[in-house]
């Protein structure tokens, strides 16, 4: 199924009996001119302001700290593939509920991760043009409403970074592939895997070597079993992306020399399943997240591509962009995937989306002349 026809149908459930049910957070791509029409008014509309700039402090800091203590899901709360963004709502540097704005998640992923300023823009606002609520500038972590009772989350509550086909995508580290039905949820076998390759390849250790081996497997057992697997443009990228966050991101920044970009396993189960702090975890010693990516790509390289007509049918296709094609992704994913999700915008949807791209181009870092701006909306 289609992202546009799954974000058609979740939101016709979801207000199937009452337009006022549809969250704050949820997206309103998809949705028809009448339904537009019908929900923009009951949303909680906002002029979107500019992103935040990088850290005052980017250096060693303590991030377990006692302003932001881990605490256990409560009822509603939302989870999704993320393990990062997950650890962050869980010590309270993102709204614990897992509902936040753009600056919210820019801020928290630079406080708490030292993830670089660049990097968590141009994550955020194709999270929030590809997921999010441009009118309410609202976005889910995730799509996994948390539960003590009996009874399953709403229609509505199924989205945000959770949706498969734009933002999160295949052959993730310690998630499954959406086609096998569950992309959100800590996958203990996909995790024992990730212990393993990290046994065989670096002595108990995730690092770089690690993550080229383990993203090349995860791609290939995805190529084998998932007859619709995609690689192909934003994907291609936040996969080898994502291999490299870990060993940045996710290890203690007082590890310095031959111990930096070196993953121990506790460390790594209570960010992937826990979604925690390791005890006394200092952030990263200086802003970064990209270190790294050559490497693991360079360790097998593949070009961007997906499945046709089964397993095992690995097609190229470069037609939008790749790794080392940042023009190609973004012009792609602004010209026809947005432009697709919202064909015919007005008013204040309109106006938001305008600025929000706007955002976009910028935290891509082109020039015009390395890539001209796509305004599918023209100018507000």
């Amino acid at each position: 199924m289609s992202l546009k026809k799954l974000s058609v149908l979740l939101i016709a459930l979801a207000t199937a009996a009452d337009v006022l049910a549809i969250p704050q957070y949820a997206t309103l791509a998809g949705l028809t001119e009448r339904q537009l029409a019908e929900v923009v008014p009951q949303m909680n509309a906002k002029i979107p302001p500019a992103p935040p700039g990088p850290l005052r402090f980017g250096g060693l800091k303590l991030v377990d700290d006692r302003d932001h203590p881990w605490r256990p899901l409560r009822d509603g709360d939302i989870r999704g593939p993320c393990p990062g963004l997950n650890t962050l709502a869980s010590h309270g540097y993102l709204p614990r509920d897992g509902v936040a704005t753009p600056t919210q998640i820019i801020n928290a992923a630079q406080e708490g991760l030292n993830l670089i300023n660049q990097g968590a823009k141009l994550a955020t606002y194709a999270a929030l043009l590809l997921e999010g609520n441009v009118v309410t500038n609202l976005l889910s972590i995730g799509g996994k409403t948390h539960r003590t009772g009996p009874d399953p989350p709403s229609p509505a509550s199924v989205g945000g970074l959770s949706h498969h086909g734009t933002f999160e995508g295949d052959a993730s580290t310690t998630r499954g592939d959406a086609f096998f039905g569950d992309n959100h949820s800590f996958n203990q076998t996909l995790f024992d895997q990730f212990v393993d390759f990290s046994n065989r390849f670096g002595n108990g250790y995730y690092n770089y070597t690690v993550g080229g081996e383990l993203r090349f497997h995860r791609i290939q057992d995805s190529i084998a079993t998932n007859p619709e697997f995609d690689l192909r443009g934003f994907r291609h990228s936040t996969a080898f992306g994502e291999s490299a966050f870990i060993a940045n991101n996710f290890v203690d920044g007082r590890k310095t020399g031959a111990e930096a970009h070196q993953l121990d396993m506790d460390s790594a189960l209570s960010f992937f399943r826990d979604m925690r702090f390791p005890r006394g975890f200092h952030r990263a010693a200086q802003p970064g997240g990209g270190e790294g990516v050559d490497v693991i790509f360079n360790a097998h390289p593949l070009q961007p591509g997906h499945n046709v007509g089964g397993v095992n049918n690995y097609v190229v296709d470069t037609s939008r962009g790749s790794l080392f094609d940042q023009c190609g992704i973004y012009t792609y994913m602004v010209n026809t995937t947005i432009r697709d999700l919202y064909p015919n915008p007005t008013g204040v949807l309109r106006r938001n989306l305008n600025i929000n791209l706007d955002f976009l181009y910028e935290a891509f870092g082109f020039t015009s002349a390395d890539c001209p701006q796509v305004r599918p909306f023209g100018r507000n």
